[in-house]
C-alpha cells in the first residue's frame, strides 16, 4: 500500500513537471515570438525616426533664420563700424559729414544735389549734413556763375585742414574695423563689398 502511494506520488509530480515544462516552453515561445515582432517594430520605428529627423533638419536649413541674412550681418558690421568711427573721430564729425568732405574733396566745388549724388545721400539727409558742414565752419557757399539758382559748396580752409587729419584717423579706424580678418580676408570683403553695392 505504502509503494502504490509513493508510485502515484512520483507520478503526481512527473505530470506536474510535465505541464510546468510544457507552460515554460510556451512561454518561452512566445517570448521569441514577441521579441521578433518588438525587433521588426523596433526597425520599423528607427526608420521612422530617421524619416522624422531628415525631414526635421531640411526644414530648418530651409528655414528663414536671421542670424544667417545678409542685410542683418550687415547692420551689425555697420553699427561696430559707427561705434569705432565714433570713439577716433574729430570734431564730432559723423561717418556721412566726413564723406561729404571727401567728395567736395576730391571734386574742388560742386552743387549740393551732386554732392548728395556722389555721397550716395538723399536729397533731404545731404541738405542736413551741408549744413552741419557750414555750421561747424567746414565748408563754403556762394552761387553758381551760371545759374543763380543753384548753390556751390566747396571747403573752407578748416575744411581743407579737417580733411587732411581725418585721411589719417581713417586709416586708423579703417584697420581696427577689419582687425579681426586676416590681410587676404580684408581684400576680399572690399571687392565682395564693391561687387554688391
Amino acid at each position: 500500500m505504502g509503494r502504490l502511494i509513493i508510485s502515484i506520488s512520483i507520478l503526481r509530480s512527473h505530470r506536474n513537471t510535465s505541464r510546468c515544462n510544457q507552460k515554460n516552453r510556451a512561454e518561452t515561445a512566445r517570448f521569441y515570438r514577441c521579441s521578433h515582432t518588438l525587433s521588426c517594430y523596433t526597425a520599423n520605428d528607427q526608420k521612422a525616426v530617421g524619416t522624422i529627423m531628415t525631414d526635421a533638419a531640411e526644414q530648418n536649413e530651409n528655414a528663414y533664420q536671421l542670424d544667417d541674412q545678409v542685410g542683418y550681418l550687415l547692420r551689425l558690421a555697420s553699427q561696430r563700424h559707427a561705434t569705432i568711427f565714433q570713439s577716433r573721430t574729430l570734431n564730432g564729425l559723423t561717418p556721412t559729414q566726413f564723406g561729404a568732405l571727401l567728395r567736395i574733396s576730391e571734386q574742388g566745388q560742386c552743387s549740393q544735389n551732386h554732392l548728395g549724388r556722389l555721397a550716395a545721400m538723399d536729397v533731404a539727409t545731404i541738405k542736413g549734413v551741408v549744413d552741419r558742414l557750414r555750421q561747424k565752419g567746414l565748408t563754403l557757399a556762394e552761387s553758381d556763375p551760371n545759374d543763380k539758382r543753384r548753390t556751390l559748396i566747396s571747403l573752407s580752409p578748416e575744411g581743407e585742414e579737417m580733411v587732411r587729419q581725418m585721411a589719417e584717423v581713417g586709416h586708423a579706424i579703417t584697420a581696427e574695423t577689419l582687425k579681426p580678418l586676416t590681410a587676404a580676408e580684408q581684400r576680399n570683403l572690399i571687392k565682395i563689398l564693391r561687387k554688391i553695392s
